[in-house]
């Protein structure tokens, strides 16, 4: 059995890692290591929650530790973008763990903080420098940070940097560092735009995977439930009154549409708190804490925030709203079972989402096990709202002749929903309007 002592690493890492729940190194981090410690370039494919921040980080900290000088003033030894705020914050956290009784500084720089602070702490250099791109061309922008002597970039998660549209920053930060340098790519799958980037920005990289791409963590149940956009809330209600003692992440596809679901979960009793790019980074950061530490059971969250949580101890996964891209179902599930644990997942499906379905099943290679109700006809897919209209209205009740759909009245104005009585149960169809925000799919906030 390989040991992180057999790879070579640093005492003083060694010693670090002792105090760790680290024991022995992930396939991952036991194949990367060697080659990233030889100074190869390497591009990394493994699913969320199996170690890659240590498998780049702790060789990378290695090679840091063998420099034996602090940096010049507003320079940085190595660079790791990523491409939320929540990943930035995990990786800086996880990379302390591993520098505590060393001299390496790492410093994190993300878009909602202060700017004049993160150039203030940027003025003396830093060893690692762990950003998001928007917020580090900012800095590069104003002359606050120099990577001209930076002789490290790592990309990490890279295909959900591309889902966000950061390709154009990236290429205005590689401007920035020079050409002789090693370069990781981490990447939970790997689409073909991936590939052009590892042939634009790697030398001769070694290949390592771990998983296939569109693989679900093993340990992970999932199934999916049929029914109407106004029947999720009071569904997704009784799936976490069955789990009251276990914690609970909630994925919807919109800004506002999250913040109402949290606000009406927290109205029902329950612990709730929300993130998405809507919030301030203090903001997030005291709910994931939060969460972290059992004060919050429910977490309703928007794909933008997905794969920076890692807290073992989520053991449910709900897709309130099925995600627009296929790739994020999985990192999505991949927030539970983490580390070994197991977890469930389930998603709840509307007519107009059978696309997005029937995408992630493509993907998978298999259908989703059915929880409830039965594969929407085509029929019921055409004429269901898409995105933007109206969609996330409650649908009529087959006895009261209220329009279908939200369709407008005799008037031509939209029919109004009837104020929410008395709660009843599932599928009473008592469940405000608009639940998912009603916005147009597919919008993203960069960090």
């Amino acid at each position: 059995m390989t040991t992180f002592a057999d790879l070579g690493l640093s005492p003083k890492l060694l010693k670090a890692l002792e105090k760790t729940n680290l024991q022995t190194p992930t396939p991952i981090q036991a194949q990367a290591i060697p080659y990233i410690m030889a100074g190869r370039d390497l591009m990394g494919l493994a699913q969320t929650g199996t170690g890659k921040t240590a498998a780049f980080g702790l060789p990378l900290l290695h090679r840091l530790l063998d420099i034996g000088h602090p940096p010049a003033p507003k320079n940085v030894r190595a660079l790791i973008l990523a491409p939320t705020r929540e990943l930035t914050l995990q990786i800086k956290d996880n990379l302390e763990v591993f520098t505590k009784g060393t001299p390496v500084k790492v410093t994190m720089v993300v878009g909602g903080a202060s700017l004049f602070r993160q150039a203030q702490a940027l003025s003396k250099g830093s060893d690692v420098l762990v950003a998001t791109p928007g917020r580090l061309i900012d800095l590069l922008e104003r002359g606050d940070v120099k990577l001209d002597q930076c002789a490290y970039l790592v990309l990490d998660e890279a295909d959900h940097m591309l889902d966000m549209g950061f390709i154009h920053s990236l290429r205005k930060i590689a401007k920035h560092i020079p050409l002789k340098r090693q370069t990781m790519l981490f990447s939970a799958t790997m689409p073909k735009d991936i590939s052009e980037i590892a042939d634009t920005y790697l030398r001769d990289p070694v290949r390592v995977q771990v998983t296939t791409a569109g693989k679900t963590a093993d340990k992970v149940t999932q199934g999916v439930h049929f029914l109407p956009n106004g029947d999720k809330a009071r569904v997704l209600e009784d799936y976490l009154k069955k789990h009251p003692t276990e914690q609970a992440l909630v994925f919807g596809r919109t800004k506002h549409g999250s913040e109402k679901l949290m606000k009406l979960l927290a109205g029902w009793g329950f612990k709730a708190g929300s993130i998405h790019g809507n919030k301030s980074q203090s903001q997030r950061d005291r709910t994931l804490t939060e969460f972290r530490n059992g004060e919050l059971d429910v977490l309703v969250a928007t794909d933008v925030a997905a794969r920076g949580i890692d807290i073992p101890t989520v053991r449910h996964v709900y897709n309130f709203d099925m995600p627009n891209v296929p790739e994020n179902y999985v990192h999505r599930i991949g927030r539970t079972a983490r580390a070994g644990a197991e977890g469930t997942s389930v998603s709840f499906c509307a007519p107009a989402e059978m696309g997005e379905l029937q995408a992630i099943e493509k993907l998978l290679k298999k259908p989703l096990p059915i929880l409830g109700g039965a594969p929407w006809s085509a029929d019921m897919v055409a004429a269901a709202p898409k995105p933007g209209q109206n969609r996330g209205q409650r649908p009529a009740r087959p006895q009261g002749g209220r329009p279908q759909g939200g369709k407008p009245a005799a008037g031509g104005k939209p029919q109004q929903a009837r104020p929410a009585a008395k709660p009843k149960p599932m599928g009473g169809g008592n469940v405000p309007r608009r639940a998912e925000g009603g916005k147009p799919a597919g919008q993203r906030r960069t960090s």
